[in-house]
């Protein structure tokens, strides 16, 4: 399979229970080839297992935990970052 994304900016956010221990959400900002060659950029959650990211298993966030608060204003920060250093350039 072609790499599609790529990112440019990531932070590894500790998942709670009841995940199973040396999960993240791997939150990652970069770029994405949306076809032809075309670059967009987009922000990116990953579920991740003792390091390894699961490309296609979709983040889930228990009731009850912080995580998807976490999670959003990790993405956030990252964009606000992102666009910032794009600015400046």
């Amino acid at each position: 399979m072609s790499r599609k994304f790529y990112p440019q900016k990531s932070v590894d956010l500790e998942a709670s229970p009841p995940h199973p221990f040396g999960t993240a959400y791997k939150v990652s900002v970069g770029l994405e080839d949306w076809g032809d060659g075309e670059f967009k950029p987009v922000s990116k959650v990953q579920m991740s297992y003792d390091g390894c990211v699961y490309g296609r298993k979709s983040p889930s966030f228990p009731i009850g935990s912080s995580d998807e608060e976490r999670v959003y204003m990790c993405i956030k920060e990252l964009c606000e970052e992102y666009r910032a250093e794009k600015k400046d350039a």
